[in-house]
């Protein structure tokens, strides 16, 4: 590993620098490698969920359009620190309106986090955009595109970035860790993989932050990022159901004291286990459980106390694993 390099996050380390390098996202790397070949780029907005690569499109086409100097021919500025009206009158304009000599005759400015642009903003690069088409293009980025005012959407090409697919993540994780000669287990990869979501940043995040450890086990991946094994939640939802709930509210006790998890980490956890097969619940009870698990989130949020309304939970599952076991041994 090569000196300048041996500090920088993976996340970063392993950002492709080329469209040639982009994992998942096909189609939209389809349509901007023929937008360079054909020379005719539009301004256009990628939008979608944080991770899914579209920072990284949108500088990798930078790359491929001007070659290696390509900075020099790009502005990229994130709206999330810079929102306001004089950013877009100032350092937008002075840049969007000066020709260059080279090949690609117009310059590109990338807004990273557009979403988060003043009204006033969005008004004043609407009419920008119409006004240095023949010096600049620009690319805007957002997670919520809704946000983005219709006038500008109308203006650009819209392309949509969805959370990569698990075998894409998952090949690239072991790609990193044999580079980076990390051992790891096969499971925690799909584990990594079920926290992020298809967010191929985080992703890489959580690989890098389990490897300090040493070898990348399931274990370790939750400690690292903080949750609950899935199989300790899906043990304290069947005590409470199977009618245990001194032994429920003693494994939630566990929980939150070796992980550290908020009643809210909690909720969402047991959320997502009640919709997993090896629950073995009925669709009446994932209904059910999953009403009151958005009741008891709603009284979290609004400053209840954690332990009392998560031993609320545990006393409703116990009573309602008792009405189903009623019901079962009614119907026989």
């Amino acid at each position: 590993m090569s000196t300048e390099l041996e500090y920088v996050l993976w996340a970063e380390k392993y950002r492709p620098k080329s469209l040639d390098e982009v994992v998942n996202q096909t189609e939209t790397v389809q349509r901007l490698k023929k937008f360079i070949q054909d020379g005719n780029i539009p301004h256009m907005l990628f939008a979608g969920p944080p991770g899914t690569g579209k920072t990284t499109v949108a500088l990798a086409f930078a790359h491929d359009l001007y070659g290696p100097d390509y900075q020099r021919y790009m502005l990229e500025l994130n709206a999330s620190d810079e929102r306001g009206i004089d950013v877009i009158r100032t350092k937008v304009k002075e840049f969007a309106r000066t020709m260059i000599v080279g090949k690609v005759p117009f310059k590109l400015i990338i807004l990273d986090e557009a979403d988060n642009l003043t009204a006033d903003a969005q008004q004043a690069l609407r009419r920008m955009m119409e006004l240095f088409t023949p010096t600049s293009r620009f690319i805007l980025i957002a997670n919520y595109p809704s946000k983005i005012i219709e006038p500008i959407q109308s203006r650009t090409a819209v392309f949509r970035f969805t959370p990569l697919k698990k075998e894409d993540v998952i090949n690239r994780l072991k790609y990193i860790a044999k580079n980076e000669g990390v051992e790891y287990d096969e499971k925690a990869l799909e584990a990594i993989f079920d926290i992020s979501e298809g967010d191929m940043r985080k992703a890489i995040n959580i690989l890098q932050a389990a490897a300090a450890g040493g070898e990348v086990t399931v274990e370790q991946v939750y400690k690292v990022v903080g949750l609950a094994h899935p199989r300790e939640i899906r043990e304290m939802i069947k005590l409470a159901l199977n009618g245990d709930f001194l032994k429920a509210r003693d494994k939630l006790r566990k929980l939150m004291i070796d992980y550290g998890l908020s009643g809210l980490d909690v909720i969402k956890q047991v959320h997502s286990e009640i919709f997993k097969s090896d629950m073995d619940l009925s669709e009446e009870a994932k209904v059910l459980i999953a009403d009151y698990a958005g009741e008891i989130q709603f009284r979290l949020v609004e400053g209840g106390d954690d332990e009392i309304q998560l031993n609320a939970f545990l006393a409703w599952l116990t009573l309602l694993g008792k009405k189903m076991s009623i019901q079962a041994q009614a119907t026989r």
